[in-house]
């Protein structure tokens, strides 16, 4: 799962991802709904959550000022999820919780020299992309408390697409390509 970046009050002092934030809450009950977690909730690092086929990154690695990150700053933090997606030889599945993580996900992939999709596929909360390798790129809202307050985003809407990814995960997949290694000069 790819998500934005961590939150001033959430994941930066917590130190893990999304813990001790409203967009965590929301998150991680959807998760345990879909079988990914062990509980629903997300306290700290010693409330005994464990996950489960699945891993959380971010496209960014600090919390935006202003919550608007800017091109330059993604670009800086492209190094850390291009690493991060090169160490899972089995991910089948991408959520992108909203369209920055969407786009970086797709970055991603042209920087590791994997195929995209022509015509990119376009974000949409439910929209679902088949990547050439067999990858398949699910789109979510992010339970930012924009869309959560605001009804943009339901619990429903969110649990929908754990539930998707549950069922892509486990689904035969046609062929496997490993993730290529990133290359020199990053």
């Amino acid at each position: 799962m790819v998500g934005l970046a961590p939150a001033a009050h959430g994941g930066n002092r917590t130190g893990r991802i999304f813990t001790g934030d409203r967009s965590g809450d929301w998150l991680f009950r959807a998760l345990f709904e879909a079988g990914f977690a062990n509980h629903p909730l997300s306290t700290d690092r010693g409330d005994g959550l464990e996950l489960r086929e699945v891993y959380i990154t971010a496209a960014a690695r600090c919390a935006p000022p202003a919550n608007k990150l800017t091109p330059a700053e993604l670009r800086r933090c492209q190094p850390f999820l291009l690493e991060e997606l090169c160490l899972f030889a089995e991910l089948r599945v991408i959520v992108a919780l909203g369209k920055i993580a969407w786009d970086a996900y797709l970055r991603a992939r042209r920087e590791m020299g994997q195929a995209v999709p022509r015509p990119l596929p376009r974000f949409g909360h439910g929209a679902v992309a088949a990547m050439p390798d067999g990858i398949v790129l699910l789109g979510s809202f992010h339970p930012s408390q924009q869309n959560t307050f605001t009804g943009r985003l339901t619990r429903a809407m969110l649990r929908r697409v754990f539930a998707r990814a549950r069922r892509l995960a486990r689904a035969p997949r046609p062929h496997t390509v490993a993730p290529s290694r990133i290359g020199e000069g990053l």
